[in-house]
């Protein structure tokens, strides 16, 4: 589908978060994760959903990759990276709060209404909060179809064929354009940035714009009470065989 400029335009949200080689640490009294001086980067998702549309592009089905997050000032930073990767602009909704599912959707069809995209690319998830709520609620609004969980996709002129993951194995589904496909871990391997790269995504198009400049409201509805680390794990025994394996387990109340 062609925007009114004639230019076929990918959208593609990410989200950063607490890089995913980092131990995450619970601050003492509880109120969250500790961020400071903490290594924070594209979600490993999102970073799939970029190179999928970069491949996109480079077969000349697509003109154009705009990249879109929401968060402070310092996102920038990442929003820089997914230029390196070889995306065109970058498109930064300043918020200082964290939003919830449904209004970062509500600020995404925001931002497709202004950029009219044929396609809209996110990571399932985030390794943050794991919702898998965004894309399906940004279809929803937008009205448009979605195939979650990507692992395959070949595009067409006015359709698109998504190999899904499921329970039961994969599936296959064809859904018209515009779409909002959403990526698994499968679907490809996103590149490693070379530094002439990082160095040209410096002058590359970044548009800073102010949440409240899109009319979305930001009020959460879910309050988070307190933050606690999972509980330390008990040391393992060895066992000599799968009777003694039985026998364990019984005592335990485990069978």
């Amino acid at each position: 589908m062609e925007t009114a400029a004639g230019s076929r335009k990918i959208l593609v949200a990410i989200k950063r978060v607490v890089d995913a080689n980092v131990r995450i640490r619970v601050k003492p009294d509880g109120s969250g994760v500790v961020l400071d001086g903490v290594k924070l980067s594209i979600n490993p998702f999102d970073s799939i959903a970029i190179e999928e549309a970069l491949r996109i592009k480079e077969s000349g089905r697509a003109d154009e990759v705009v990249i879109a997050t929401i968060g402070p000032a310092d996102c920038q930073a990442t929003l820089r990276n997914a230029l390196a990767m070889g995306a065109q602009r970058a498109l930064h909704v300043v918020a200082d709060a964290a939003l919830e599912p449904l209004s970062v959707a509500r600020v995404f069809l925001k931002l497709i209404e202004r950029e009219q995209p044929f396609l809209v690319i996110l990571g399932k998830q985030a390794i943050d909060d794991d919702n898998n709520q965004t894309g399906q609620m940004l279809a929803a609004l937008w009205n448009r179809p979605q195939a979650t969980f990507a692992s395959k996709l070949e595009l067409g002129d006015k359709t698109v064929k998504v190999t899904r993951e499921v329970d039961a194995g994969l599936e296959t589904l064809e859904v018209d354009l515009p779409a909002v496909i959403t990526t698994d871990l499968r679907l490809n391997e996103p590149r490693f940035v070379k530094l002439p790269e990082i160095m040209k995504a410096k002058t590359k198009p970044l548009a800073s714009i102010p949440l409240a400049e899109l009319g979305v409201g930001g009020t959460p509805r879910v309050k988070t009470i307190k933050t606690e680390p999972p509980p330390g794990r008990q040391r393992g025994i060895m066992v000599k065989d799968a009777n003694e394996l039985f026998t364990e387990l019984s005592k335990r109340g485990l069978v």
